[in-house]
């Protein structure tokens, strides 16, 4: 079956021909659904989980509406991390640029005079409440000239009690303006504040399936013992793959792997909430441009990242819940493509694993020590973009183009 064009969804050429340097040639489902409507001005309440492409479907519309002439900021976009709002900022500035429109990120952490000024040059801002809250506060900033607003997971934004600050923004900018929704769920608070701020909205549902079986994605668990977790991480490590993202319990656990697993020849960097801003920043360009092929992170990590070429995610210790455990492996097997998701199970944890993945449909075999089930079904967002090739990891560092 035939899909729509960017062309035919009426995606200017400038910024087409930027799309495809990046290797973005076809538009992902939820692209598909949104971008022309967003395109003609009509709110939109998308209901779409991250991995999916929406980052470009609220994108493309946003550079293709504002004029460059136009007073600034002119839009904004809201975020509920400085991973995200820097991601997003990054995703997006190669086609505001190709629309000769600047682009800036703002958000805790670093220093405020700085993005302060970036920001007020910029058509195009995209913030966390919190620092967005501070710049308002200083004067620094103003949202009298904005014509488009965008929430981007809107429901982690809620989860992590952010809706005062929200509403306060929004109630900063102006009530003749277009309103992009973007949320895992329209249900509850999030379809309360979405409903209440926008007008006649388009509501988009691109949720083909909520499980674990929504992803192209092998599932293994490997029983372990508490003394050789590290050497059994180690052991997948080597394995044919590309990046791997490692997640642990806690902040100080992530310092300790990495420590533990330079000792075996293995390059990686921790990324949690006690690194600076910088030392975040640095870990993920590091990982992103393949310097190094291990990020050892707790769970701030699977709260909006998108790197491309990850392409196995480790539990070295396992999830809590289910919900946690879909939010880990996310990071991988993302916007049509496959991955491998692999959990280390002590003894002690194994009755909970089995618990948790029973919730989720999923096979472990952990009783005859470990087994791997591949998933049931693929997930129906893909499009085409180019990819790394896979590699074995190498015992030192290196440097690939980004």
């Amino acid at each position: 079956m035939s899909t729509q064009s960017f062309a035919e969804l009426g995606v200017s050429k400038p910024v087409r021909d930027a799309l495809e340097r990046r290797g973005i040639v076809e538009p992902f489902a939820v692209q598909r659904l949104v971008i022309a409507d967003a395109i003609a001005g009509r709110d939109v309440l998308a209901k779409s989980p991250t991995g999916s492409g929406k980052t470009l479907a609220f994108g493309i519309p946003i550079v293709e509406r504002l004029d460059a002439g136009a007073p600034r900021p002119a839009a904004l976009v809201l975020a509920p991390t400085r991973e995200l709002a820097s991601q997003i900022t990054d995703d997006l500035s190669a086609i505001a640029h190709a629309r000769g429109l600047r682009i800036a990120a703002v958000y805790g952490g670093v220093g405020i005079s700085k993005q302060a000024a970036l920001a007020a040059r910029a058509h195009i801002v995209v913030a966390t409440p919190g620092r967005l809250e501070d710049l308002l506060s200083r004067g620094s900033i103003k949202l009298d000239a904005v014509s488009m607003l965008v929430l981007d997971e809107a429901d982690r934004m809620l989860d992590m009690g952010f809706r005062p600050a929200v509403e306060r923004i929004i109630a900063r900018a102006p009530r003749a303006r277009q309103t992009l929704f973007f949320s895992a769920t329209l249900d509850g608070l999030a379809g309360q504040l979405a409903r209440r701020h926008t007008t006649n909205a388009l509501l988009c549902d691109h949720s083909p399936a909520t499980g674990a079986d929504s992803l192209d994605l092998e599932h293994r668990f490997v029983a372990v013992d508490d003394a050789g977790r590290v050497e059994a991480l180690v052991a997948e490590l080597e394995g044919e793959r590309e990046l791997a993202l490692v997640f642990v319990r806690t902040k100080r656990g992530a310092d300790r792997l990495v420590k533990r697993l330079d000792g075996h020849g293995v390059a990686a960097a921790a990324i949690h909430a006690n690194k600076s801003q910088r030392q975040r920043e640095q870990a993920l360009e590091s990982f992103e441009s393949g310097h190094i092929d291990t990020l050892v992170a707790t769970d701030i990590a699977a709260r909006g990242i998108d790197i491309d070429g990850v392409s196995h995610v480790i539990n070295f210790d396992p999830p809590g819940d289910h919900a946690s455990y879909l939010h880990r492996v996310g990071r991988t097997a993302r916007a049509g493509r496959s991955g491998v998701g692999i959990t280390l199970v002590g003894a002690s944890q194994r009755q909970d694993v089995r618990l948790l993945a029973r919730e989720l449909g999923i096979a472990t075999g952990l009783g005859g020590g470990h087994s791997e089930t591949p998933a049931a079904s693929r997930g129906n967002g893909s499009g085409t973009r180019r990819s790394r090739p896979s590699r074995r990891r190498r015992r030192s560092p290196r440097r690939e183009p980004a």
